[in-house]
C-alpha cells in the first residue's frame, strides 16, 4: 500500500513521524507486504520543521497519483486556506478511491476538498470551532478522538494521530496485527473513535484503586453481563458516582466501553480460532448470536463470517 504524507515548512516533527512511524513499522515488522511511505511537499522542495530541523529528499505532489492513502498530519496554525491546487489533489485521489486521512488540524485541508459535504469530521478541540465556522456544510464533532467514513479519516490532536492511524492499521490488516504493532510502540491498542478527546482523571497503568481493580476486573470477565450495576457494587460505589468517575476516566460509558471491549475480543477469537460464532458471542458477552451479529455488522459494516475469512491466521 502506498502512502503519501504531506510535510509544510512550519510542520511539527511529531506530527510528521506519527504516521511515518507508524506505517513503517508494518513493513519493519514484516506485518504487511507492500506497505511504503513518502513525504511530499506542494513544490517538492525541503521544508523547515517548527523545531527547526530541515527535511529534504521530499517528493513533489505528483506522487499523490499513485498513492493509496493520502495523509495531511497536520496544517499551519493560522489555518490559511489551501491552494486550489492541494483540493484538486485531494479531490482527484478520491475520485480514484484512496483512502484520504486528516489528523489533527490536517483535517482542515481535507473538509476543505468538499469530500466530507453532508459527513462528519473531527479535528483538535481547540480548532473545532473554526473548522465548523468555516465549513457548515460539515457536522464537526469536537469531542471523538477520530472518525472513520471508510473513504475518509479525520483524528483529533497530537497523540489522537497515532489512534487513527493504528485504526486504519487494524481496517487493512485485521486486529491481530494492530495488536502486535501496537505492542511493538508501546501505545493502547485500541481507543475507540467515539471515545472523548478529553478526560478527566485517565487511568494510569499503575492505579491500584477501585476503578482500576473493576475495569482489570471487567477485561477478564467479558462473558458476564457486565451491568453498570454489577460494575459498580464492584467497585464497592452507588451506581450514579460510578457511571460519572468511569466517564471521567475513561471518556466513555461504561456500557460502550463494555460493548468496545467485547467485539475487540471477538475480533481476536474471529482471526486466532476456528471457534463457532455462537461459542465466540457467548465468551464475549453477547446474549446471543444473533444479537453479537447485529453489533459487528453496525460497527465494523461487515459480518463475523466475512471477517474472519479476510482476517483469519487459523486454517
Amino acid at each position: 500500500m502506498r502512502i503519501a504524507i504531506h510535510a509544510f515548512d512550519g510542520i511539527t516533527t511529531f506530527h510528521l513521524a506519527a504516521p511515518l512511524l507508524t506505517f513503517g513499522e508494518v513493513d519493519r515488522q514484516n506485518l504487511a507486504e507492500g506497505w511504503g511511505t513518502t513525504v511530499w511537499s506542494s513544490d517538492g522542495r525541503p521544508v523547515r520543521a517548527d523545531e527547526g530541523i530541515v527535511i529534504d529528499d521530499l517528493a513533489g505532489p505528483d506522487t499523490t497519483t499513485s498513492a493509496d492513502v493520502l495523509v495531511f498530519p497536520s496544517w499551519p496554525t493560522h489555518l490559511p486556506t489551501p491552494d486550489p491546487g492541494l483540493l484538486d489533489r485531494i479531490r482527484e485521489a478520491h475520485g480514484r478511491g484512496a483512502t484520504i486521512v486528516g489528523l489533527c488540524l490536517g483535517a482542515f485541508p481535507v473538509v476543505a476538498s468538499g469530500i466530507l459535504d453532508g459527513r462528519s469530521a473531527t479535528t483538535h478541540w481547540a480548532a473545532a470551532t473554526e473548522l465548523a465556522e468555516q465549513h457548515p456544510t460539515v457536522r464537526v464533532q469536537a469531542d471523538a478522538l477520530y472518525l472513520d467514513h471508510g473513504d475518509v479519516l479525520t483524528s483529533a490532536g497530537t497523540a489522537s494521530a497515532l489512534d487513527a492511524c493504528l485504526h486504519l492499521v487494524r481496517a487493512r490488516l485485521g486486529s491481530t496485527a494492530a495488536t502486535a504493532l501496537a505492542r511493538h510502540l508501546v501505545i493502547a491498542p485500541h481507543r475507540d473513535g467515539d471515545q472523548a478527546q478529553y478526560i478527566e482523571r485517565p487511568l494510569s497503568s499503575s492505579e491500584d484503586g477501585p476503578m482500576g481493580e473493576t475495569i482489570t476486573w471487567a477485561l477478564a470477565n467479558l462473558n458476564r453481563s457486565l451491568t453498570v450495576e454489577e460494575l459498580a457494587a464492584h467497585a464497592s460505589m452507588s451506581p450514579r458516582n460510578f457511571t460519572r468517575r468511569f466517564r471521567d476516566t475513561t471518556g466513555m460509558s461504561p456500557a460502550r466501553w463494555v460493548l468496545t471491549h467485547r467485539l475487540d475480543e471477538a475480533r481476536r477469537l474471529l482471526e486466532t480460532t476456528a471457534w463457532s460464532v455462537t461459542r465466540i458471542a457467548d465468551a464475549c458477552g453477547f446474549a446471543s448470536a444473533v444479537t453479537f451479529r447485529q453489533n459487528f455488522v453496525k460497527h465494523y459494516s461487515t459480518t463475523p463470517t466475512s471477517y474472519r475469512h479476510r482476517f483469519t491466521t487459523t486454517p
